[in-house]
């Protein structure tokens, strides 16, 4: 990359780590402790994953998937102090709103996690009468506000921008349908209030190999001085069924639906027990980063196998030089 290259965000020293394996080449690489939380977590789980972080107070935060053993859907809080160890509320966040008919609990998962201007922002796929966006906020992860959803169903993974755009929140998206949805491309959103959304444009479609049947975006978008690093799932249909793995794009800042480079190869793959068998096997699924600028080190939390939460780590300048390099 450029020698200007630089990280956009502020240290994070506790960073939870471990470093690559000597002789190793791996871009992103797994955490030896896999998987860092299971349905032990919380006594009503049947599994625990697609789950979302953030650095708070010194310490981390996040929103949790947590399906019950009676199989629904719901998301949980839960605090961490080095980011590994969890404790997760063993009750579902209760969305406090003006309106009844939004915070009507259907299901909700796969949660998303932004700190953007003066809160915490969560999305994640909600219930109303279909999966689509649901918005809402928390300042200490103990009460939470729902907020408008953003789209009208079908729609998943709703990810917002960390900073505004153009004078508009920003948030990628994928319009889906109402089940297993064999087709999905990522779009870009705008909004100027955080409730009515359009100005929609097109940002990525499937390509072939291990992204070939649909694309979704993963993590908070991360700023650096060459465009948006975005972690993305991509999905293959194989004789045995839907395969996710997770890759890397760079978007325009200001455009952020123009691609600048998109990887070919695959950032991580369904290998590992944890990864290939459970509820729904074969699947990493990212959702959160946490990032330590000054040092370019990045710690990804994925899913896998829809049942456990695991970890990986990069260093973003390597992935930046391997993604320009094995660009689509």
């Amino acid at each position: 990359m450029a020698v200007k290259f630089e990280i956009k965000g502020s240290g994070l020293e506790n960073l939870p780590w471990e470093e690559r394996d000597s002789g190793s080449s791996e871009i992103v690489w797994r955490y030896s402790g896999n998987p860092i939380i299971t349905r032990k977590a919380v006594p009503t789980a049947n599994s625990i994953f697609n789950s979302a972080v953030v650095p708070y107070n010194g310490e981390f935060a996040g929103v949790f998937r947590c399906d019950t053993i009676a199989r629904e859907m719901q998301i949980h809080a839960g605090r961490s102090a080095d980011g590994i160890h969890w404790e997760i509320e063993p009750e579902r966040i209760q969305f406090q709103s003006a309106d009844e008919e939004i915070s009507r609990h259907e299901y909700g998962y796969d949660p998303r996690v932004c700190w953007l201007e003066d809160r915490y922002y969560v999305t994640w796929c909600n219930g109303y009468h279909g999966p689509t966006i649901g918005v809402g906020y928390t300042y200490d992860f103990k009460e939470f506000t729902q907020l408008e959803n953003a789209f009208l169903p079908f729609n998943r993974n709703g990810v917002l921008f960390p900073r505004r755009i153009g004078g508009k929140f920003a948030m990628l998206s994928r319009p889906s349908d109402n089940g297993h949805t064999p087709f999905g491309d990522i779009y870009y959103s705008e909004s100027p209030d955080m409730i009515h959304w359009g100005h929609h444009r097109h940002v990525m479609s499937p390509r072939g190999g291990w992204q070939s049947t649909k694309v979704g975006a993963g993590p908070t978008p991360i700023e650096t001085s060459e465009g948006w690093l975005l972690l993305y799932h991509g999905v293959l249909t194989s004789c045995n069924g839907f395969v996710y793995s997770f890759g890397a794009a760079l978007l325009d800042l200001e455009q952020p639906w123009k691609i600048i480079y998109r990887t070919r190869p695959y950032l991580l793959h369904p290998r590992e027990l944890y990864e290939n068998v459970g509820d729904v096997p074969n699947v990493v699924f990212p959702c959160a980063a946490l990032v330590d600028a000054p040092t370019g080190r990045m710690a990804i939390y994925y899913g896998g196998a829809d049942t456990v939460t695991c970890l990986a780590f990069t260093r973003i300048p390597e992935l930046m030089d391997y993604l320009q390099e094995n660009s689509l």
